[in-house]
């Protein structure tokens, strides 16, 4: 049985891992579909050891090769060994022109990104990406912006990944149970929840393909492979999203459309 046909898709987060916690369901349920589908990196420099996970994960979700803006973690100077500028200190400027060249060149139907708390925990470069987002969707469109980063390209849609109070679910005490903050929006401000199921195993190898994160505690990859199967299943099982542009989203409220 054939497919049905999917829009484009192209994440945009703050750091590896970011993509398959968040979207990874969704991707690779576009990419299944035979839409295209990439993701850019905000931080975490090509030098360093996570660059080549991310590019594993990217090659499990079939989102294509990293697409990196080059800039440093807030929280890890290991994260840029070439000395680049943090993301939360870098031009805002700077930071937008970079992303949109890279919208400019894919052309997606649909852009996701962080939301406005950043995810749950709020660290601040998911909130910058989120800030660097909004403004990069807009500015790709119109030609007097950016005249160097390519020919002008309007997304049909923009997306941000959430989690709603009502959908948090056991990732809530997960999170707080190694001391981390736990910010959920309101359920109204989920417009799309996605059963990625069907996708778990894949979504879940991406996140596996993270090493380093799996390896160390804290982190939620490696939160993640010390549960059961069937608890880490019921987790990575659902994507929320809130639809950002453009207006109510039409049609099936459990789809991205454009």
């Amino acid at each position: 049985m054939n497919q049905p046909s999917l829009p484009s898709l192209m994440g945009v987060f703050a750091h590896p891992d970011d993509e398959s916690l968040l979207a990874g369901g969704v991707l690779a349920q576009h990419h299944a579909a035979g839409a295209r589908t990439s993701v850019v990196t905000a931080t975490w420099a090509p030098a360093s050891h996570r660059a080549p996970e991310l590019a594993d994960a990217l090659a499990v979700l079939g989102a294509g090769s990293p697409r990196l803006l080059g800039y440093a973690d807030a929280r890890n100077p290991a994260s840029a060994p070439d000395g680049a500028v943090r993301l939360v200190d870098a031009p805002l400027d700077e930071a937008v022109g970079r992303l949109v060249a890279h919208i400019r060149d894919v052309r997606p139907d649909i852009v996701i990104g962080h939301d406005a708390l950043g995810q749950l925990t709020g660290h601040p470069d998911h909130r910058r990406a989120h800030q660097i987002t909004l403004l990069a969707v807009e500015a790709a469109a119109l030609p007097h912006l950016y005249p160097d980063a390519g020919e002008p390209w309007q997304a049909a849609a923009l997306y941000a990944a959430t989690h709603s109070e009502s959908g948090v679910g056991r990732l809530g005490p997960l999170l707080q149970s190694v001391g981390k903050t736990l910010l959920a929006v309101p359920d109204a401000y989920a417009t799309t929840t996605v059963d990625v199921s069907p996708w778990a195993a894949v979504k879940w190898a991406a996140i596996c393909a993270h090493r380093s994160e799996v390896a160390r505690p804290r982190p939620l990859p490696g939160l993640l492979a010390r549960l059961p199967e069937p608890e880490r299943n019921e987790i990575i099982s659902t994507e929320q999203f809130t639809r950002l542009s453009l207006g109510p989203a039409p049609g099936d409220p459990h789809q991205l459309v454009a």
